[in-house]
């Protein structure tokens, strides 16, 4: 799930001596898209109106699911993540949904990319049916986590995996056997990302630029025990690393997740590589969002060198599912040692009791062998390029100062013209409210793109006449708000 926070951030947060970077004035925010605000709100609240109308089912088993869950809803972000009430889904087939009042939807969100597959697609149908008839959790490993395994080592270039039920959790494992790896407790994080719900990555910065926890529920302690940094800043990334007190840099090869789309400078994955390597501080690619690119993701295509790379979502089909790969060297720390009696020692505080399940060991084996090809990953990256073009020229058509986006089957716009080069400028380009209008525009129009933060995707089942819907709404909207 993508978060949006709008908090300044320092150069080096952790360090005491750092100044807060200066915050860009609302009034400063609201002109940078270019459109009359006042317009934008007035658009908005019809849109949702409308919405409301036509979902009366919706709003009945809304209503029912108050009596029984806090805000209605099985998980909080299913109501925190929409202005509207929430939509209720009935069924979804290739690249389509339909909620329960029959409404169809063409989905450029595919569930925060875990559903990057499609729904129900042949393969993973039937896989998953099998395994279900044949037992799907045993608490002992099935032949598929070994096949599972070889091909996401031969995609990502870390020959030894681990496996849980979320990226989440994969992270988590991750910044703990880093920090038996180096004897060091504090993970580094770039400004601008989200990596899960882990406390760790739950941090944030102060109106006086004191790191705090980000949410409620989170340790006081917990920001002692984290560091940020701009994304794009080597010097700051320095100053942070040379302390020689950071297990762990976790990043997002290129930051998705949170902020729109922020790309590395040239070179700079080669100052952090540099940098870890130097410092003796172990480095980790989370590639949940970003291997939707390619086979391997972002990690083979820049031919990156990790120590660990985590992922999760699309890799099992939209099943609970993270991943965590490592080098030998790293691998060799997880072996566990057993005494005579078959008593335990030097164990690491990971694992659980579903994690590597048969079920989603099956689903992924079919995802990865038989969907996740080198054909699908061209398809969408096509689709891709061609929803980025179109809403290129819309823009420019219209005159408005958007950077419109694109990384392989991903695009998505940012309101200025230049892209985003760290986490303070991308909250600075944000406009909620407008993003909000497009998004609930759109769905008004059978087209869903959901959550703020994000952009749109295009599935492996999405068709041409898919993209050709975005683009007519998208359109559609452009010439109301310039008119």
């Amino acid at each position: 799930m993508s978060r949006c926070v709008a908090k300044p951030f320092t150069r080096v947060a952790g360090d005491a001596a750092a100044e807060p970077l200066d915050s860009t004035p609302m009034n400063a925010q609201q002109s940078r898209s270019g459109v009359d605000r006042v317009r934008v709100r007035a658009l908005k609240d019809a849109e949702d109106a409308r919405f409301a109308v036509a979902h009366p089912k919706s709003a009945a088993l809304l209503a029912r699911g108050r009596e029984v869950m806090p805000n209605g809803v099985p998980m909080a972000w299913l109501r925190g993540s929409y202005h509207h009430d929430a939509m209720w889904v009935a069924e979804g087939h290739g690249a389509h949904f339909t909620d329960v009042d029959g409404h169809e939807y063409r989905d450029f969100n595919i569930a925060d990319m875990s559903m990057f597959c499609g729904y129900a697609p042949e393969p993973l149908v039937r896989a998953v049916s099998a395994q279900i008839a044949r037992g799907n959790q045993f608490l002992l490993p099935t032949e598929d986590a070994i096949v599972v395994s070889e091909e996401l080592g031969r995609r990502f270039g870390l020959s030894k995996w681990q496996y849980t039920s979320s990226a989440t959790h994969a992270n988590t494992e991750v910044i703990r056997v880093a920090r038996v790896v180096t004897g060091r407790d504090k993970v580094l994080l770039f400004d601008g990302m989200y990596h899960g719900h882990l406390d760790e990555a739950l941090v944030e910065l102060d109106a006086d630029g004191r790191l705090v926890p980000g949410e409620r529920g989170i340790p006081r302690d917990t920001p002692a025990g984290t560091v940020i940094v701009p994304f794009n800043d080597p010097a700051a990334l320095a100053v942070a690393l040379e302390r020689r007190d950071v297990a762990l840099v976790l990043t997002e090869p290129a930051i998705t997740n949170n902020i729109g789309l922020l790309m590395p400078a040239d070179g700079f994955h080669a100052d952090l590589r540099r940098l870890t390597r130097e410092t003796g501080t172990l480095l980790a690619m989370d590639e949940t969002h970003t291997q939707v690119v390619g086979p391997g993701g972002l990690t083979a295509r820049w031919g990156l060198a990790p120590d660990f790379v985590t992922a999760g979502k699309s890799i099992a089909g939209g099943l609970p599912f993270g991943a965590w790969g490592m080098t030998d060297e790293i691998a060799a720390v997880l072996e566990q040692r057993k005494g005579p009696d078959g008593e335990r020692s030097n164990l690491i505080a990971i694992g659980g009791t579903i994690f590597g399940n048969a079920l989603a060991m099956a689903a992924a084996r079919a995802v990865m062998t038989e969907i996740l090809t080198p054909e699908a990953y061209a398809h969408t990256a096509r689709l891709g390029a061609r929803l980025a073009a179109g809403m290129r020229a819309s823009v420019a058509r219209h005159g408005l100062p958007w950077h419109i986006h694109e990384l392989g089957p991903r695009s998505g716009y940012t309101f200025q013209p230049t892209p985003i080069r760290n986490g303070a400028e991308g909250r600075a380009a944000a406009d909620d409210l407008l993003t909000r209008l497009i998004r609930i525009w759109l769905a008004n129009r059978g087209v869903w793109e959901a959550i703020v933060g994000a952009g749109p995707v295009c599935s492996v089942p999405a068709q041409d006449e898919d993209v050709d819907a975005y683009l007519a709404g998208w359109e559609e909207l452009l010439s109301v708000l310039t008119a």
